[in-house]
């Protein structure tokens, strides 16, 4: 009874009432920003005007949490996810909470894009480089730069803790044989703060604060076009990146139409969607929104997805040893 409570105290919580969204043709659940969720499902509609598409969005804790409560209850609502990152969704995998699905679209991506049995793919590139102000002395051009006396006290990265592109970044780092976890205990020698999200790591660079920043490459560049006075570079050792996979669910009722979600996703129109929206398409062949170098200039690090979420918990571990739990 305790655990029925607390589902439905869950459900109440995340503002769950199925019953609007159940009358759909397709239900997406999605870690998107408004206006980019908005812009993916008028796009698919434009392709599919006999589907009704109904979405629902938040951040990928909050939406999760919402659906592994519907998933508790018996009744999952959604019948894609687009969301953040693949270790999430390799997770729903060894649950077998997906459908597997190989899109025809997928011979136009590198392997490394998309799980090989189906279960999920990316959608576009989000990588994470360096961020620096255009008044600071040093114009970094690698991760180790940060590390280096010029940049003592002035680098402000998001902290894993708070943020999964965040994890994921320190993940692939630590893989690099040339950094590692000794390249962080250098950042934090060095004087590195680490804390929060991506979002306040860009406002302290740009408003001078800190000279040099870890983030997400959309933010400094949307921002620099706007008049601020960032650089952003992407390190020659190469970027981490999260993908934005889309998956279905295995609970779905509407898979035929799922598919054909994922198959827009993945296709050249679906792909100029999120270069319209200035990201990085996952799709081979495809331009690049402005203020982005030619694709094979950006050298994207290998993540094994299903070794990340094997290791994420004793990564955590290590990143909190290093820089302290308060991120």
């Amino acid at each position: 009874m305790k655990t029925l409570l607390s589902v439905l105290t869950t459900l109440v919580a995340y503002g769950f009432i199925a019953g609007a969204v159940q009358a759909a043709d397709l239900v997406l659940y999605t870690s998107q920003p408004n206006e980019d969720a908005q812009a993916t499902v008028d796009g698919f509609k434009a392709a599919h005007p006999e589907v009704d598409v109904q979405w629902v969005r938040d951040g990928t804790p909050k939406i999760m949490a919402k659906l592994m409560a519907e998933i508790e209850a018996g009744n999952p609502v959604a019948d894609v996810l687009l969301i953040a990152d693949t270790v999430t969704l390799e997770r729903m995998k060894q649950a077998g909470q997906l459908l597997a699905y190989k899109s025809p679209e997928a011979a136009n991506f590198d392997a490394a894009l998309y799980d090989a049995d189906g279960y999920y793919h990316s959608t576009k590139l989000i990588t994470t480089g360096i961020v620096y102000n255009t008044q600071a002395a040093m114009k970094p051009k690698s991760w180790a730069d940060l590390a280096k006396p010029e940049a003592k006290g002035l680098v402000a990265m998001p902290s894993p803790l708070t943020s999964g592109a965040a994890l994921i970044h320190a993940q692939t780092l630590a893989a690099v044989k040339s950094l590692g976890w000794d390249y962080y205990r250098q950042l934090k020698d060095n004087g590195a703060v680490a804390a929060g999200g991506n979002g306040a790591v860009l406002k302290a660079v740009a408003s001078g604060e800190k000279a040099y920043g870890v983030v997400v490459d959309y933010l400094p560049l949307r921002e620099k076009a706007k008049g601020a006075p960032v650089e952003f570079v992407f390190p020659e050792e190469g970027v981490s990146a999260v993908t934005e996979p889309a998956a279905i669910l295995s609970s779905t009722k509407h898979a035929e139409v799922a598919k054909k979600f994922i198959d827009y996703l993945l296709s050249e129109e679906g792909q100029k969607v999120a270069v319209k929206l200035g990201y990085i398409p996952a799709r081979n062949g495809m331009e690049l929104p402005a203020g982005f170098p030619a694709r094979d200039l950006i050298k994207v690090l290998p993540l094994n997805a299903a070794e990340a979420l094997k290791n994420s918990e004793q990564d955590l571990k290590t990143f909190s040893g290093i820089f302290g739990t308060g991120g």
